[in-house]
């Protein structure tokens, strides 16, 4: 799959939304997906943009339900790491017994499972930068719940891969399919995976019953386990040029809009904080893909340093950024992001809880447009 850096092929690819056969086919691995998560994640446009598109291509609440609510998925772990910070990096309402180690089984980071979809969507990942979320679902149930890991170190291999990387969202979904942050652990069988994949493998260690699944040994495919150390190979160091009569407005690898706050005359910084980077590393492949998206920005800089290092900081008249939970420590005034239900917020111990709040605000929003559309 290709990922397109330039900010009109994005809006492109944003205006072939189709909420319809989304929700009829989403789930399979050949499905008719948006693949605008990257651009989600890293900022580039936001949820609430593409509610928006949808409606105005003019597709009702009904039909777009199942896609509004795949954008409240995220909106939901985002919300979650606002309200617990740190607390969600740990394991979020309980621990499931039964973890045997805290590594990551070799056969996985390999793409040598003997499971061939998974193998395959492994491989794929490490090419590209994407998993299929139902993908991401497999590889977590296999590693955290037949191989019996603990769902950090697996969850931070997947995140370092990932184009779209999003803590919230990789954090809670691997806690999701642990059992840690839901009433039960997933699982998936064979045949499942057969079915949203299109394979028609048989006689692997997943070939059983979900019954069967739940009480069986580790398979002596995943018994050998490994463990790593990830580094994000950040740029060097260069002091930015800076103008300390403007206003600095700071970017981050989560906050790459080209139109947050264009037509402002600003210093304008890239800021990649080895202490961000150190703590969620990312592959050299993703830190490229960063780097392009920001060129949409007009006169950015990049900065690999900590915000505390950036010369003459309390000189500017202002220094702004956007809100988010890996940014809390910047100075200055953080914009709201552009949430799809900012009326909603604080912690819900279930999406279906946070959803049921939600959902009396999409009519809201589709009158909403419909009133400027007309304007």
């Amino acid at each position: 799959m290709y990922f397109p850096t330039d900010y009109n092929e994005i809006l492109n690819r944003i205006d072939k939304i189709d909420p319809v056969k989304y929700a009829q086919t989403r789930n399979h691995i050949s499905g008719d997906v948006t693949y605008l998560s990257p651009y989600i994640s890293r900022g580039v446009i936001s949820v609430k943009q593409l509610l928006d598109v949808v409606f105005a291509k003019g597709y009702n609440k009904i039909e777009s339900e199942k896609f509004i609510q795949e954008l409240a998925w995220r909106e939901y772990f985002q919300r979650i790491w606002q309200h617990l910070e740190d607390d969600m990096l740990d394991d979020i309402r309980h621990r499931y017994t039964g973890i045997k180690h805290r590594y990551i089984p070799t056969s996985l980071i390999e793409a040598n499972t003997g499971i061939e979809s998974i193998d395959k969507g492994i491989q794929n990942l490490q090419e590209t930068g994407y998993m299929h979320n139902h993908l991401r679902m497999y590889t977590a149930s296999i590693a955290c719940n037949i191989a019996k890991s603990d769902w950090q170190m697996p969850a931070q291999w997947l995140y370092y891969h990932l184009l779209d990387g999003d803590i919230a969202s990789n954090i809670c979904s691997w806690q999701w399919v642990a059992g840690s942050f839901s009433s039960k652990q997933y699982f998936c069988n064979q045949e499942n995976i057969n079915r949203y994949t299109g394979s028609k493998q048989q006689h692997t260690f997943l070939d059983k019953s979900y019954e069967e699944l739940t009480v069986m040994e580790i398979p002596t495919e995943l018994t050998g386990t490994t463990s790593f150390k990830l580094t994000t190979p950040l740029p060097e160091k260069v002091l930015p040029e800076l103008d300390n009569t403007l206003p600095l407005h700071i970017y981050t690898s989560y906050n790459l809009d080209p139109l947050w706050r264009q037509n402002v005359k600003a210093n304008r910084i890239l800021l990649l904080e080895p202490s961000h980077f150190k703590q969620f590393p990312v592959s050299e492949k993703v830190l490229n893909f960063i780097i392009d998206l920001s060129k949409n920005i007009e006169g950015l800089q990049i900065f690999a340093g900590e915000v505390n290092e950036i010369a003459g900081l309390q000189k500017f008249p202002a220094i702004y950024s956007k809100e988010h939970p890996a940014t809390n420590h910047f100075p200055g005034i953080k914009d709201e992001r552009d949430w799809l239900f900012p009326e909603i917020k604080g912690f819900y111990n279930s999406f279906f809880s946070f959803w049921k709040k939600c959902k009396p605000y999409i009519q809201t929003n589709e009158k909403k447009l419909a009133q400027l559309l007309r304007a």
